[in-house]
């Protein structure tokens, strides 16, 4: 059965929307071959500047992530931060109880949950570009509660909810963006700059709060929160200086607007054979979606194989947290403080330059390996780290008095920074590629927001209920975290379609046709369905080559 009659099917009786008019104006645009009209077919370039530009500047949306994240880890164990902020204990010491320290480094997650959630409406209304700019204005918002205390915690949780919000809704705007936007044969590296953008400002947050932890007075955390204002302001700033979304663009009736910032971002001209093949792939998906008529918000889970994508992405994007990246992260000093470490700061600076470093390999390993074997060879690499990670420091370190134990304490330390090559590679930046993709643009919007909820939810039961499980188990925590990464390579091989050089709506149709994940790799879309103008996708190596070879040159009517 075609994928139109199956989405003819799911709403047969639907109304028509209030545009079709227009589009039933250029049911014949793309038919050039028909009309005579010359096809270019010259190369297409891998990379345009504005490509480019527009990858680095929606990624700053990654940035604000990754900067909020890393900077509480410091600053708990700031003097004047804990004198401020925690609770005073009968030797006059001051440490954060269990609950108000999950609640300043959690609340933040719950902010995400709900602004990942509420982003999506409001972008498909106004837009993805807008969207970028009043949610970098929301965050500033946060920043400001956050600054304007000196002595009430709960000023602090509630500023980082609200910054959370502007981060919650970043996360799930900038994939969507990104996806909507690149190029086929670079989206999996744009989209993936995403996570790159995380790293480096997790990176930069540990390097500015290593240059101010020494500092007397409330400076020592107001500097690092007053430096976050820029990171926002970049991002609202250059939101004006890039194109919307094609795709975006073009379901709402600007059909030359499409076309213009396809041409531009391919680096082509208007009669190129790649910019009337993914229009007219984006015509053909459009069409079988006014079939279907207006969707109602069930509909993202009732419509052609959704409810096996809601869940999936769920499942990608619950895995990315539980496979203790952001335990790291969030609880690094803590965790090497008490390896015995004089200054955590330092080991900080140390694994977020690994992470943000080889995430920058990631962008190749994205293209070039596949996102399946990328998945599953990662996976199996953090389960290796994390068993010998937790056995260690279960079995071996002296937990009073750590400095009994140094080798112990080092060789945590290296198998972190093992764990963060495999995470930095592969699961940090490819599941936000995979979530981008693996929705029609129908229901992308709602659907990444539902996805990304659900990182953000484990972001913040993690940061939450850490220092109960940590205090119960200690080190055995890390044997959790290793049992979710095995439990990960069983999903990505039994359910995650191989993504690799197609386009959105190839992919799209990939999962409403139950292609069989392991066969993915290799599978040519029938008749009526546009191959990719890249030809086939190139097989991830392990996966064996595709089925045909010779390059796509005609558009099927």
């Amino acid at each position: 059965m075609g994928v139109s009659n199956m989405m003819s099917r799911f709403n047969p009786q639907a109304e028509q929307p209030e545009h079709q008019e227009h589009f039933d104006t250029i049911r014949t645009d793309f038919n050039l071959e028909k009309d005579n009209v010359m096809l270019d077919d010259s190369p297409v370039k891998y990379l345009t500047w504005r490509s480019f530009v527009l990858g680095i500047v929606a990624s700053m949306g990654g940035f604000i992530f990754g900067y909020s994240t890393g900077q509480i880890a410091g600053f708990t164990t700031m003097k004047d931060f804990q004198m401020r902020f925690a609770e005073q204990q009968p030797d006059g010491t001051y440490n954060f109880s269990h609950v108000r320290n999950g609640l300043i480094v959690g609340l933040l997650s719950i902010g995400t949950m709900i602004g990942a959630l509420v982003a999506a409406p409001i972008a498909d209304r106004i837009g993805r570009r807008f969207s970028l700019t009043i949610w970098a204005l929301v965050h500033i918002v946060g920043i400001i509660i956050q600054i304007a205390t000196t002595d009430k915690w709960y000023q602090v949780a509630m500023g980082r909810w609200v910054a959370g919000l502007g981060v919650g809704a970043l996360s799930s705007i900038v994939p969507m963006y990104q996806s909507e936007s690149a190029p086929s044969q670079v989206r999996g590296a744009m989209v993936s700059t995403f996570q790159l953008f995380v790293a480096f400002g997790i990176f930069i947050s540990y390097l500015v709060n290593y240059g101010t932890e020494a500092i007397d007075g409330t400076a020592s955390w107001r500097i690092t929160m007053g430096i976050g204002f820029a990171w926002p302001l970049i991002l609202a700033v250059g939101t004006l200086f890039i194109p919307e979304s094609p795709r975006f663009a073009y379901r709402n009736g600007r059909v030359e607007e499409a076309r213009e910032v396809m041409c531009k971002l391919y680096g082509v001209g208007p009669n190129h054979r790649c910019i009337a093949q993914e229009m007219k792939e984006m015509k053909e998906k459009l069409d079988e979606e006014i079939a279907a008529g207006q969707a109602s918000f069930f509909e993202v889970f009732t419509g052609p194989r959704m409810f096996y994508r809601i869940m999936l992405g769920i499942a990608l994007q619950s895995l990315q947290q539980l496979t203790g990246a952001n335990f790291l992260f969030y609880y690094g000093n803590t965790v090497f403080n008490s390896t015995g470490l004089d200054n955590s700061y330092v080991t900080q600076i140390i694994l977020g330059a690994v992470n943000f470093g080889l995430t920058i390999p990631g962008l190749y390993v994205v293209e070039h390996f596949g996102r399946r074997n990328s998945l599953m060879v990662g996976a199996t690499w953090m389960f290796i780290c994390f068993m010998i990670w937790a056995s260690i420091g279960h079995f071996s370190l002296d937990l009073d008095t750590p400095q009994n134990t140094p080798k112990s304490g080092t060789a945590m330390i290296v198998f972190t920074c093992f764990f963060i090559v495999g995470f930095a590679t592969t699961w940090g930046p490819i599941v936000w590629a995979l979530c981008g993709e693996m929705y029609p643009t129908r229901y992308r919007a709602v659907c990444i927001g539902i996805a990304t909820a659900s990182n953000w939810t484990w972001n913040f039961m993690i940061s939450f209920f850490t220092p109960f499980i940590s205090g119960a188990i200690d080190f055995a925590y890390g044997y959790v975290f290793a049992a979710c990464c095995f439990a990960a390579v069983l999903i990505v091989f039994f359910f995650v379609n191989e993504t690799q050089g197609r386009t959105l709506e190839e992919v799209d149709t990939m999962y409403v046709l139950h292609v069989k994940p392991w066969k993915s790799a290799n599978w040519v879309p029938p008749e009526g369905i546009v191959r990719d103008v890249h030809g086939p996708p190139r097989s991830p190596k392990g996966e064996g080559q595709a089925e045909h070879s010779e390059p796509a040159t005609e558009i099927r009517e």
